[in-house]
């Protein structure tokens, strides 16, 4: 994802020493106490819990909060084995609000932390277990086809207390699409959560970027998604090499309310998100899904984009 603003633009590859760093991370290196991180979720491996917590999964039925989304969710398609679950939150639709949300209310003490979902499945289960040691809950808005290869990551995420969402089946410019081809990318992915899930998923983002032209905001609530989620605060880790870089990116500009877009599956991220969390703490903060940032009365601080 590159740029909460309003101009489209193309993320830059991390460098071949990514790997290495990753390498480390899984290994436990980066945690002072050198305990290795989780890896449950993936295939031969122990099956995940509930989250460090032992949180619930969150349910669309929470009192008080808006009524989801008309035709957003279904049951979930029987499995071969095992008690059947009931479907992931479906899309809210918040009254008041713009269509394109980039951040929640300024008076409470809350941020959301919301990741793009692609990249190092091993890295982004590490991920998630560090958010939940801190008692964080996060928002993945995960790419179809990363969700093809790793199905198992989109329960896994949801069992950790985590909401899921959709950012389109290949992670390609939507600007540049026609119509039609556009509309596929969104679709194609809230069929796939569908699958998985029984829901589209709580959340549409766009790709590449935050920004959403009026067309793709007009598609995604064609495919079900009231509003388009944004971000007040962009990361940059999709360019940084160092954890210093992103945790002043984000410490410089986090504020109540701010949504803060990261990358789920990349070294340098999973790297800072201790120090993060850790100031998010300090600053008496809550990080929460996004969801629940956005669910509150509509009388109070106005929630705008931008």
């Amino acid at each position: 994802m590159n740029g909460c603003g309003n101009l489209p633009g193309r993320r830059r590859a991390l460098g071949a020493g990514a790997g290495v760093l990753a390498a480390a991370l899984l290994a436990g290196c980066a945690e002072p106490s050198g305990r290795r991180e989780p890896t449950a979720g993936l295939p031969g491996r122990a099956a995940p819990t509930s989250g460090a917590s032992g949180r619930a999964a969150p349910t669309s039925g929470t009192s008080g909060r808006p009524a989801p989304a008309s035709g957003a969710s279904a049951p979930p398609t029987p499995g071969a084995s095992g008690p059947a679950r009931a479907p992931a939150p479906a899309p809210r639709r918040f009254p008041g609000l713009p269509v394109r949300i980039a951040h929640g209310p300024r008076d409470l003490p809350r941020v959301a932390l919301t990741f793009d979902g692609r990249g190092d499945p091993d890295l982004a289960l590490a991920a998630l277990a560090r958010c939940e040691r801190a008692g964080a809950r996060v928002t993945v808005l995960a790419v179809g086809t990363w969700l093809a290869r790793h199905p198992e990551l989109a329960r896994r995420i949801l069992d950790g207390g985590h909401e899921l969402g959709n950012h389109t089946e290949h992670h390609l410019d939507l600007a540049a699409l026609g119509e039609s081809a556009a509309y596929e990318e969104i679709a194609a992915c809230a069929r796939r959560l569908r699958r998985l899930t029984g829901s589209v998923g709580a959340w549409f983002r766009p790709s590449p970027t935050t920004y959403a032209s009026p067309l793709v905001e007009r598609l995604a609530r064609r495919a079900g998604y009231p509003h388009v989620l944004a971000c007040d605060v962009e990361s940059l880790d999709h360019a940084a090499t160092r954890v210093a870089s992103v945790t002043r990116k984000v410490a410089g500009e986090l504020r109540n309310g701010s949504v803060v877009e990261l990358s789920l599956g990349r070294p340098v991220t999973v790297a800072a998100l201790p120090l993060l969390l850790a100031e998010i703490g300090r600053r008496g903060l809550h990080a929460v899904t996004a969801t629940e940032l956005m669910a509150r009365p509509a009388t109070g601080a106005a929630r705008t984009a931008g």
